[in-house]
């Protein structure tokens, strides 16, 4: 099975190697994996990227169509888990392709919708990066040099299949949008 039929670049802009390897890799999976055979024959990916986060790991940042997060959704974990195989030791996260629209320069505050501006564009990537665990709360700590901090609670009934996974979460956050943030679980 062909890798190119897996990423599908806007515009038609030319592909990386390391988009060409995790399309092949995808492709890999709906040829040989059978479970997720039929969900992911008519799936595919928008670009996909490499991320150093702390610790002196790196994570895989895979962006899919926004109107195929629901699919992607459904088989997302074993998903993440076969490609977390492929790559021996990087974190697999996948995240939708949304779009942000400038203001509007004519009055016009109606053109915009709301799922269009910078501020719900970052809050649902931040669900996005942590799918399936639930975001339960979130804090803006304002420090004494004006920096800000955004503390994200996850569900604690998730505890044990994302706790590894916290400083990916955070580094990923902070290349996409250039805020702070750290992800925790809220104390008992």
């Amino acid at each position: 099975m062909s890798a190119a039929l897996k990423i599908h670049k806007p515009n038609g802009a030319p592909l990386t190697s390391f988009e060409e390897t995790v399309a092949q890799a995808i492709a890999d999976l709906e040829a040989t994996n059978a479970e997720l055979k039929a969900e992911l024959k008519d799936l595919y990916i928008n670009s996909a990227a490499e991320v150093d986060v702390a610790g002196g790991r790196t994570a895989i940042v895979i962006h899919v169509p926004y109107r195929a997060l629901k699919s992607y959704h459904k088989i997302q974990q074993r998903l993440v888990r076969e490609l977390e195989k492929k790559f021996s030791g990087k974190d697999v996260v996948i995240v939708a392709n949304r779009r942000i629209m400038p203001v509007p320069s004519n009055n016009m505050a109606r053109s915009r919708p709301r799922s269009r501006t910078l501020t719900a564009v970052h809050a649902a990537l931040l669900e996005d990066l942590v799918y399936p665990t639930e975001i339960v709360g979130k804090r803006q700590r304002y420090r004494l040099d004006g920096s800000r901090l955004l503390k994200v609670y996850l569900d604690p009934k998730d505890r044990n299949t994302t706790e590894y996974k916290l400083d990916t979460f955070a580094g990923v956050y902070k290349k996409l949008t250039g805020k702070e943030c750290a992800f925790m679980f809220p104390e008992a």
